[in-house]
């Protein structure tokens, strides 16, 4: 073999030395943490910024889906409702990793009406979404969620 060759092998096996290092050291349990966390604080913002008080949903929101969001096949004033209940439960049951699949799920799905009917364009920043929520519809919330207690319970 010749020398470079030896090296960039070399090279290649303290990158793979590095990386079983780290996937040691960080638990798949801290990354679904971490999804979970993450992607309830993005929701949850958007649920507080529809709302005054604990959950009066302000008459600009019910403003905003009617005339920029207008989803189809349902009335303005039904969506917004949902919408803001959504942002508020979800990203909570998520903190706790309770129904965490189920929640991901609803959140993803959420997502996908946002990208399709309201803004298509922001497709980078719903496929970030989309990549914190798939893990957890997949994974579940890991060991550090309520989920893993529930399943205890049955």
């Amino acid at each position: 073999m010749s020398r470079p060759a030896a090296l960039a092998a070399a090279a290649m096996q303290g990158d793979d030395a590095r990386r079983n290092w780290l996937s040691r050291t960080v638990p798949p349990d801290l990354l679904l943490l971490v999804a979970r966390l993450g992607i309830a604080a993005v929701f949850f913002q958007s649920g507080r910024t529809k709302v005054e008080g604990l959950l009066t949903i302000k008459p600009s929101t019910y403003d905003l889906f009617a005339n920029e969001y207008a989803l189809p096949l349902i009335p303005s004033d039904w969506a917004a409702r949902m919408a803001t209940g959504a942002e508020h439960l979800f990203p909570v049951l998520l903190v706790l990793g309770l129904f965490t699949r189920a929640s991901a799920l609803a959140l993803l799905g959420m997502t996908t009406v946002i990208e399709v009917f309201v803004y298509p364009d922001a497709w980078p920043t719903h496929l970030s979404w989309a990549g914190l929520l798939l893990p957890l519809v997949v994974r579940g919330g890991g060991t550090w969620s309520l989920d893993r207690f529930r399943r205890g319970w049955r």
